[in-house]
């Protein structure tokens, strides 16, 4: 994800993405704006309220740590030149035949809690998650206290280490006895959904891919190289991004890649982040119902 210079629209996108509350949306951008009326007004330029008084949203499906019918871990394992990290989670028990994995890719703050609980989601779904830390080359997320620093963290990765490091992920999920090696899959969210798209591009032996708004979306030029099922789980109000995906979708349907795409209704960028303002229940269900439709059609060993 290409970095923002604008620091009340990186502001705002931490905000979205459930990082701080509004009120302390409206202090930050002060710093920047020099007061409260100016902080009031760029904000209500970016489209974002500043009153308190919405009501927040119902709680989302979350599964807290230590729920029954799943193991969790923090784990490590070898990536190229460094040691990276990642948040483990299965079903309990394991049943006797292999089960197939899944990826998180966590959005451009690291992997924070709300991306543990959607990698414990995984499992209660039936799958090995692997919640992988993007930032594990400078310490991992837990060194980066603030969500700024967290985001800038993620700004100074590159892609070639990103690449590098779900290329690891994968192949210490394939290693894992419990784990069907050819029925690995990846889901990501914003940045993380464009790095499942990435993902995509350059990993021929994954098996199924889910992009949440994914950005930047894919290359055009390189969507041939794309072998892995795609589900695109896009919103509505998020019009500079998904404005984006119609000559995805033409290119994926002219390349005969094995592609869907959902648009929901009404709803903003990060509307599966129940921890954030744009959260939308009914939209999140369903996108998330169709995430594991998906990987359960494609993932799961087929039976006679």
């Amino acid at each position: 994800m290409q970095h923002n210079d604008n620091p009340i629209e990186e502001l705002v996108h931490l905000y979205v993405d459930g990082a701080f509350s509004r009120r302390e949306l409206v202090e930050r951008v002060s710093k920047y704006a020099g007061g409260l009326t100016a902080a009031v007004a760029a904000l209500t330029s970016l489209g974002v309220g500043t009153a308190e008084a919405q009501t927040p949203g119902s709680a989302g499906p979350q599964v807290p740590e230590g729920a029954p019918g799943i193991v969790t871990n923090n784990v490590s394992f070898a990536g190229e030149g460094a040691r990276l990290l990642g948040y483990l989670a299965y079903p309990d028990p394991l049943p006797p035949a292999q089960l197939p994995a899944v990826i998180v890719i966590h959005e451009n703050r690291g992997l924070v809690d709300h991306i543990k609980d959607v990698t414990r989601r995984v499992a209660v779904a039936g799958f090995v998650g692997l919640g992988i830390d993007l930032l594990s080359r400078q310490g991992g997320t837990d060194q980066f206290t603030d969500a700024v620093q967290q985001q800038q963290a993620y700004a100074r990765t590159t892609q070639d280490e990103r690449r590098s490091d779900m290329v690891a992920a994968l192949d210490y999920l394939k290693h894992l006895s419990y784990v069907r090696f050819d029925k690995i899959g990846a889901v990501g969210f914003c940045a993380g959904g464009g790095n499942a798209w990435d993902l995509a591009l350059i990993l021929p032996e994954l098996a199924a891919a889910v992009a949440f708004y994914g950005t930047p979306t894919p290359p055009l030029e390189f969507i041939d190289l794309i072998q892995a099922p795609v589900l695109a789980n896009y919103a509505e109000l998020d019009r500079n991004l998904s404005l984006r995906m119609p000559d995805v979708m033409t290119a994926m349907l002219t390349k005969q890649k094995t592609f869907a795409f959902r648009l929901y209704q009404g709803v903003g960028h990060a509307f599966h982040n129940d921890t954030g303002p744009a959260y939308n229940a009914a939209a999140a269900a369903d996108a998330w119902a169709q995430t594991i439709s998906w990987f359960n059609k494609f993932l799961r060993p087929v039976t006679a």
